[in-house]
């Protein structure tokens, strides 16, 4: 007979499991396709033209996070946390009807200042790029509101396939129209592409929105007293959001003050880099009301193993790109991006680092969201901001872009490495266990002074082949050196799940077919 933790435990990881898959495989396709949408860009627009829509792009990210009021966090905790229908009812109507309004308040506000922006700097294709980006951030906002909705219910559709897929997709779609049509694609043609494909997918997840919520929340009476609590709850988060916002886009904002030409190289590195935040961030997505409903049944145990087996397993997908981008930067850039940007490896080196230590310290600000530590989230990010942004004025004058990959990368290992301090003090949470560790050292260190020391010069087209390698050896050393725990086997049992047929040859390697082991970390 099965305890209720085992039990639960297996239900949070198959929850976790297929959503981060999911919202995975969206992600990297939402990368393929914003890959292909910006090399149509670059090629085809003047380089003072890329960099104006790099930084004004920026610009309107960071903006946006005024606009969601903290609401998409709070809102993906709180339903599931909640007691009843009726609060959930006055939770969804004050979320959708506050963050709208909000929505459209920071979109109005950046088209009215756009033109004086871009005047202070010299650009004005920077103040035309920002009314048209008002449009899409206004679409964004309410697009992610409602795909947070979704996410308190365990659902990650309207953030994989609306967010992901669809809205890239069109952005593609467009770009194309415009570049066969009269006079090919412009920077004008490229913003109005943008704004157009964030309506039409703010169009589908509305669509969304009223064909698949009846089916969870049916109509009926509100609980006023819900409101005031969630935006209490959402206060300190909407504080989180902003300055998090700063942390990862405050150092190229500050890069475009000084060197505006350099934001498009300096931005191709950081996409990179930012492809290893890629898996945690999927999980930390699905990890949030996972968590909660784990919380709220006081199952402690469960949030541990849980949070040790997800972070340990998406060493898999940031692993190989570390080793990859890190040891092989030129290569690299030059297989995504050609040969404009191989020279250019400095920043890549710089920020893959950081990115990294993000993605092994595990979804902790998520988890903190989902245990109510929201305090802490908001301290946390005054403090990652203040890190980026003292280090970009700093560094960026008299080092440029290696300045400012400096200050994102030591943001981004702070802004990761507090809330696991604290969930390691307070909650006993943390990934740093000997079956974590071991097959990642037992990979990564001796490939790293492999390829430092004797600086391969392979093909590109091996680069991906190189990559699934390492993440075969991690799975070979994880199963060789038998750095298996409870939470691994029941991982297992979850994949076994997904497949519909047992893995035998893993389980005979492993030896997780042994009767009687408990395998507790």
């Amino acid at each position: 007979m099965e305890s209720s933790s085992t039990v639960r435990i297996r239900e949070g990881l198959t929850a976790v499991t297929r959503g981060t898959l999911f919202l995975l495989v969206a992600t990297l396709l939402f990368v393929l396709f914003n890959f292909v949408a910006r090399v149509l860009i670059v090629r085809n627009i003047p380089t003072d033209d890329w960099s104006a829509f790099s930084w004004s792009l920026t610009l309107a990210g960071f903006l946006a996070a005024f606009g969601t009021l903290g609401l998409p966090n709070a809102i993906a905790r709180s339903l599931p946390f909640a007691n009843s229908d009726s609060e959930r009812r006055t939770m969804v109507r004050g979320t959708l009807l506050l963050g709208g309004a909000a929505g459209i308040a920071v979109a109005a506000g950046l088209f009215l200042v756009g033109p004086s922006v871009g005047d202070r700097l010299g650009q004005p294709d920077i103040g035309v790029a920002l009314q048209f980006l008002s449009i899409a951030v206004a679409s964004l906002i309410a697009t992610n509101l409602i795909a947070s909705i979704f996410q308190g219910y365990e659902d990650v559709t309207p953030n994989a396939l609306l967010i992901q897929i669809v809205t890239p997709i069109l952005f593609v779609v467009f770009l194309f129209v415009g570049l066969v049509g009269p006079g090919g694609l412009t920077l004008q043609g490229a913003l109005l592409a943008y704004a157009a494909s964030s309506v039409l997918g703010l169009g589908l997840a509305v669509g969304y929105l009223f064909l698949r919520l009846p089916r969870r929340l049916g109509p009926g009476t509100g609980a006023p007293a819900a409101l005031p609590r969630l935006l209490l709850f959402a206060g300190p988060l909407f504080v989180a959001s902003v300055l998090s916002s700063l942390t990862g886009n405050g150092d190229t904002l500050v890069l475009g003050v000084y060197f505006p030409v350099s934001v498009g190289a300096y931005s191709a590195s950081l996409t990179l880099s930012r492809l290893l935040q890629v898996g945690v961030g999927a999980a930390a997505y699905i990890f949030l009301p996972v968590t909660t409903r784990l919380f709220r049944a006081g199952d402690a145990e469960s949030i541990r193993v849980t949070y040790a087996t997800v972070t340990k397993w998406l060493m898999l997908f940031s692993l190989p790109l570390f080793i990859l981008f890190f040891f092989l930067p030129s290569r690299s850039l030059v297989f995504v991006y050609g040969d404009r940007y191989g020279s250019i490896i400095a920043p890549l080196q710089i920020a893959v680092v950081g990115a990294f230590a993000s993605t092994l310290f595990g979804p902790g600000t998520a988890t903190q969201v989902a245990l109510g530590q929201t305090r802490l989230v908001a301290y946390n990010s005054v403090a990652t901001a203040a890190v980026d942004v003292v280090l970009a004025f700093a560094l960026i004058p008299h080092y440029g872009s290696v300045g400012a990959a400096i200050a994102w990368a030591t943001a981004t290992a702070v802004g990761a490495g507090l809330p696991l301090l604290e969930l390691a003090l307070l909650s006993g949470v943390h990934p740093f266990r000997v079956h974590s560790m071991l097959p990642l050292a037992l990979t990564g260190i001796p490939l790293g002074v492999a390829l430092a020391i004797l600086h391969p010069a392979f093909p590109l087209w091996t680069l991906p082949l190189l990559g699934l390698g390492v993440a075969g050896l991690f799975i070979a050393l994880v199963l060789g050196t038998r750095s298996i725990d409870r939470g691994d086997r029941l991982l297992l049992e979850v994949v076994e799940g997904l497949l519909g047929r047992p893995l035998r040859l893993v389980r005979r390697i492993g030896g997780l077919a042994l009767h009687g082991r408990d395998g507790r970390p």
